[in-house]
């Protein structure tokens, strides 16, 4: 199953990936308005404000999550998100 990922920032064409793919793994700043430091959820660089269907973040993940966006249901680390549907994303006015 495909999933397609939408950006806030419409200069961004839609992307299409395989379902369980993470985002870190396939965008770049050629097709995608977010940044990737670490790539291992441990620098925060890839705060993402993320809308649609989501599973629910590890507890390492939803430990910094919440350190760096508190209370933001919509806040998740872009590399560790494993995509399982259609999303829409964009860095998070919080991110590094």
């Amino acid at each position: 199953m495909d999933c397609r990922v939408h950006f806030f920032d419409d200069a961004y064409a839609p992307v299409e990936l395989t379902a369980g793919a993470t985002l870190s793994e396939h965008l770049d700043v050629g097709n995608s308005p977010l940044l990737f430091g670490c790539r291992t959820g441990i620098c925060g660089t890839c705060l993402v404000r993320v809308e649609g269907e989501l599973p629910p973040p590890s507890e390492e993940e939803r430990e910094l999550v919440e350190m760096l966006a508190p209370g933001d249901p919509q806040a998740r680390l872009a590399c560790q998100l494993r995509l399982v549907g259609d999303v829409r994303v964009g860095p998070h006015p919080e991110a590094g």
